[in-house]
């Protein structure tokens, strides 16, 4: 069954959605050059005016944006607007310096709640459903991004947030709850606690789960599914774009639409800049098309994938991305290998034993870079004789050396001792960094 917000832009004919993308380029650039001092110098370093840009095409003329320009106008420098235009700040939880200041005009908010709307109905939310919202409220995006939405399309908005994890499943189960968002390590916690709180899942309502915010598989969207008996739909989004609502799948899950009547991608080279042709792997660069408060031109986001253009089974003609591969600056570099945490991830997926529960820790040991992978066993097999646990373990160990080209040693651990998250999950510790 198809679950369309607004069909018609949806699936709207590629060279029309091409007109409107170069109109709304051409004004973004006019009105950034001349409310932005910050771009407007930025620009200025190589000569460029907005009458220079007279087209998409010329897109790969503008210069790129980064977190460090960010932060260098931190808080309020990048912002296209007057403070009392700005009605939501919002601010990443950046892992080093000053968090990344979002601003929002009423009409942003508008905006967020639209392409958000559109996500939630693609995974079947309508104004009959119980959203349950377990992301995080406050400065991070996801707990509001979700909520706007899900009120948008007109559904029962149950605004858990995180923690409390039974209280949380208690009022899922009275009230009925359809539909779920929170990332998807906190969806296998939930799934845990459901099974240690003696429910019987059948007597929830829940259909179908949107989960974001943190890398996962395919084959963790299949623990997902098969623990808590719902569809399980990727969604994508950054604060600095808009917050979740950037990208989404529908019920095929062949890739991500993007909603790029309002957030425009190029795919680079993560080394040389150069925009790559379709179907090319490297950094995602997204263009904030129709955002008043803080617009953003050409900002490389560090996430990894491709894009794949057509229509889709759907019938949406939104550009698809893939699913991330990881992020060029968490990518880890040991022994000279790149190592993505979701390569590792997939491969523990396979192995049958063990929980989806595990922790990448990184160290430096007389001048040699090492990596442990902590894994959780399951309960049947914590129980089972040491012999079978060192086989296992190195049955592991064999299948991270083949997928990464770098040897790992695999410690089993007992089940429930890798700390839980209710929000990101923790999935990678590099004591390296603190030599």
């Amino acid at each position: 069954m198809k679950h369309f917000w607004d069909e018609t832009l949806e699936c709207m004919d590629r060279a029309r959605r091409r007109e409107l993308q170069n109109e709304r380029l051409l004004k973004l650039v006019d009105r950034v050059y001349k409310r932005v001092p910050y771009y407007r110098a930025k620009m200025g370093e190589t000569g460029l005016l907005p009458s220079d840009i007279k087209s998409l095409d010329d897109l790969q003329k503008l210069p790129f944006l980064t977190k460090i320009d960010l932060r260098d106008t931190y808080p309020f420098s990048m912002f296209a607007v007057p403070m009392d235009e700005i009605v939501r700040i919002h601010a990443s939880s950046g892992t080093t310096g000053k968090p990344t200041v979002v601003g929002y005009t009423a009409a942003d908010i508008a905006l967020w709640s639209e392409v958000m709307a559109r996500t939630l109905s693609s995974a079947g939310v309508t104004k009959k459903s119980f959203m349950q919202v377990s992301y995080g409220y406050g400065l991070f995006t996801g707990g509001l991004g979700a909520h706007y939405g899900a009120e948008r399309v007109g559904a029962s908005v149950i605004p858990t947030s995180v923690g409390n994890t039974q209280r949380q499943i208690q009022l899922m189960h009275d009230f009925g709850s359809t539909h779920i968002a929170c990332t998807p390590s906190y969806a296998l916690f939930i799934a845990e606690m459901i099974e240690e709180m003696g429910f019987n899942l059948g007597e929830f309502k829940l259909q179908a789960g949107t989960f974001g915010a943190e890398p996962w598989t395919e084959n963790m969207r299949k623990e997902i599914e098969s623990r808590l008996r719902i569809k399980a739909y990727d969604i994508y989004g950054l604060s600095e774009i808009i917050g979740p609502g950037v990208s989404f799948e529908c019920e095929h899950q062949k890739g991500l639409h993007i909603n790029e009547d309002y957030f425009y991608p190029e795919i680079i080279d993560p080394d040389t800049g150069k925009v790559l042709p379709e179907g090319s792997m490297g950094e995602l660069v997204f263009t904030t098309l129709t955002k008043e408060g803080m617009p953003l031109i050409r900002y490389r986001t560090k996430d990894i994938t491709s894009l794949t253009y057509g229509t889709c089974a759907c019938g949406r003609t939104l550009v698809r991305m893939n699913k991330p591969q990881g992020r060029s600056d968490d990518m880890l570099i040991i022994r000279g290998v790149n190592v993505f945490p979701s390569q590792v991830e997939e491969v523990l997926l396979k192995t049958g034993g063990i929980s989806p529960h595990y922790l990448i820790v990184v160290d430096r040991v007389n001048n040699l870079d090492t990596m442990e992978v902590k894994v959780e066993l399951t309960d049947a097999m914590f129980s089972d004789s040491v012999k079978g646990i060192e086989a296992l373990e190195r049955r592991i160990a064999s299948s991270l050396d083949s997928v990464l080209g770098i040897a790992a040693k695999v410690t089993l651990v007992e089940p429930k001792s890798i700390t839980r998250s209710e929000g990101k999950a923790v999935r990678v510790i590099d004591n390296r960094k603190l030599l």
